[in-house]
């Protein structure tokens, strides 16, 4: 349990994550007394640019003077100029982010994957999540991010949560601790600071707080024995931000509203003080900066007013806030939740001196303006091979058999499996696929189809009617759609021409999540695999770790965890028999199902 105690939530640059000295602190009250009211309110926001133009962003800087930034990922040397033109004409330091949560490829186009959450969390090693954490910080401080908004303290504790599938460590709660210290340990190597999410916690709810309400449901005891004990390690081991998510936490809600302790709407963590200040700043004694998750989410934008919400979200004791809409309406709409009262100047000046206070604990106060941001020399860090080796060095310890109740499928081979159907179940969002498929040579389906035919497998991908109507007439189209539901083949049609057949899924959607496999036939074709005792068959997610759920019937599943070439080249000689399978399941994969087991 939690000890409860009262605690100043007014904070303490002395003290832990800062440790400021005097000169530092100095530098902070000094800043502070200067600021004129429009400077302060500026502070107050993280923005994201619709240009990376000059002219836009010193415009910008100037008008609304904001005390952070989290940019569009680009090309690396075009992140590294626009943030040393934020840089050196920026008033006072920025904060600027990056979601590097799977390494530098969440800072910009090309960075370092080295790998999911989910996948170090199969691992079970804590040294690849501090692996994660160093590359990370090594290739944002290559183009001047000095913040990361990782790791993700999350725990799945609900299968069926899309948000956090591939994005937490798994669903222990010791386990993402050790793994969460690790990665902030290797972060911090380059002189950055992290900002674990998404506070009170996500993993409990089946819905995503970018589409509607999410709430943490469980009961303070509950809570404190999981998310609780995960916040108060990483708090007493230093961590700086928390960027706190659209998620209700009704348990803590009543406890400290009593005025909800009959009833009565609970609202977001985002803008509860009874959650941010009661809490975070009160019980778990956390005197470091609090950041609001994305604003446009409908778990925020739902629940009130844009105008009430800004202002709310601060004085329930936010310090910073992700993102304009509109930059003159937010600007203005926090502004005058100011001179309403509805932020008082006690709330107003302790989150600047928060946000003051890590600008401070970075250093910026004693960089001059030109020095802070890397030259353009420093990007030759990015890619290394080691980084690369790290990331193959992962993908074998973590590919995951889940289930072989049928002994005798593997390890497969050109003399019993000769002749293989590739089935594949990619991304149903036809947006997300067109952006992913952007300049690609060939689908992981293709590769993976190449490195079995290189091993002397005779190997098809099959094309459902669904994909083959997209090439043909209206007239075409109908009557392959009517022969796909009106016609019944023999299995021999399967069993004479394949000996194995194996489904590749890789579910991902246009809003970053991972959902349920969306079948596209029902009657008989191959898409379902149906057919597990005609063939032997083998499904292998390389994404969602939940696909068992949908598959319930086959004999052999594989987690894999992330479709990368490095993984797929693990994955063949896993199926060949030449490496065995290491990964332990960091999650419950069965789904807490009785007939995924059979």
């Amino acid at each position: 349990m939690i000890d409860v105690k009262e605690k100043q939530t007014i904070v303490d640059l002395r003290e832990k994550p800062y440790y400021l000295d005097e000169e530092a602190i100095s530098w902070v009250e000094n800043t502070l007394e200067s600021m004129t009211i429009e400077e302060k309110i500026g502070q107050l926001f993280i923005n994201m640019g619709s240009s990376t133009e000059e002219e836009y962003l010193k415009n910008s800087l100037e008008k609304y003077k904001f005390g952070a930034v989290r940019y569009n990922p680009g090309p690396a040397d075009k992140v590294l100029e626009q943030n040393r033109i934020l840089q050196e004409n920026s008033k006072i330091p920025l904060l600027i982010a990056a979601n590097a949560e799977s390494g530098g490829n969440g800072a910009f186009m090309g960075g370092t994957e080295i790998a999911t959450p989910i996948k170090i969390g199969a691992t079970r090693n804590a040294k690849y999540a501090y692996e994660m954490g160093r590359v990370s910080g090594i290739e944002c401080a290559a183009i001047g991010a000095n913040w990361t908004f990782a790791p993700v303290t999350d725990i799945m504790l609900n299968w069926r949560n899309p948000v956090i599938q591939t994005r937490t460590f798994g669903d222990d709660a010791n386990r993402v601790l050790e793994m969460s210290k690790a990665y902030m340990k290797g972060f911090m190597e380059s002189n950055g600071i992290c900002a674990m999410k998404h506070f009170p916690g996500d993993g409990v709810d089946e819905r995503d707080q970018h589409l509607s309400n999410s709430s943490n449901s469980l009961s303070c005891e509950e809570w404190d024995n999981t998310f609780g004990k995960v916040y108060s390690g990483m708090i007493d081991a230093g961590i700086h931000s928390i960027m706190v998510g659209h998620i209700m936490l009704p348990a803590y809600e009543r406890k400290y509203n009593k005025e909800l302790a009959q009833g009565g709407e609970i609202m977001p963590a985002t803008v509860s003080k009874a959650i941010i200040t009661d809490l975070l700043k009160g019980q778990l004694g956390f005197n470091g900066l609090v950041v609001t998750d994305a604003s446009h989410m409908a778990g925020l934008t739902s629940r009130m007013k844009r105008s009430d919400m800004l202002p709310a979200s601060i004085a329930a004791g936010c310090d910073l806030f992700l993102f304009f809409n509109d930059p003159d309406e937010d600007f203005g709409y926090m502004m005058d939740g100011y001179k309403s009262g509805i932020i008082t100047d006690e709330r107003l000046n302790d989150a600047i001196r928060r946000i003051l206070g890590t600008k401070a604990y970075l250093g910026l106060h004693k960089k001059d303006k030109k020095d802070i941001v890397p030259p353009k020399e420093g990007l030759s860090v990015i890619g290394s091979e080691e980084f690369k080796n790290i990331a193959k060095e992962i993908s074998d310890e973590a590919i995951t058999l889940v289930k072989n109740v049928d002994k005798s499928i593997l390890p497969i081979s050109v003399e019993k499996n000769k002749r293989i159907l590739l089935i594949e179940q990619e991304i149903s969002n036809p947006v997300m696929a067109m952006f992913i498929g952007a300049g690609s040579k060939k689908t992981f389906t293709e590769y993976f189809k190449e490195k079995l035919e290189a091993e002397g497998f005779e190997v098809e991908i099959y094309e459902s009617p669904i994909d083959k109507i997209k090439r043909v007439s209206k007239e075409e189209a109908g009557k392959i759609m009517m022969n796909a539901y009106s016609a019944k083949s023999p299995i021999t049609d399967l069993t004479d021409k394949y000996d194995l057949v194996i489904q590749l899924a890789s579910i991902y959607n246009a809003a970053g999540t991972t959902q349920r496999i969306e079948w596209k036939m029902s009657k008989g074709t191959p898409d379902i695999p149906w057919y597990v005792h005609e063939l032997p068959t083998i499904f292998v997610s390389l994404c969602s770790p939940f696909h068992l759920a949908d598959v319930p019937q086959v004999k052999t599943y594989i987690n894999c965890y992330d479709k990368n070439e490095d993984t797929l080249d693990a994955l063949v000689e896993k199926l060949l028999g030449r490496s065995e399978f290491k990964g332990v399941d960091p999650v419950d994969s069965f789904c807490g199902l009785e007939d995924t087991r059979w």
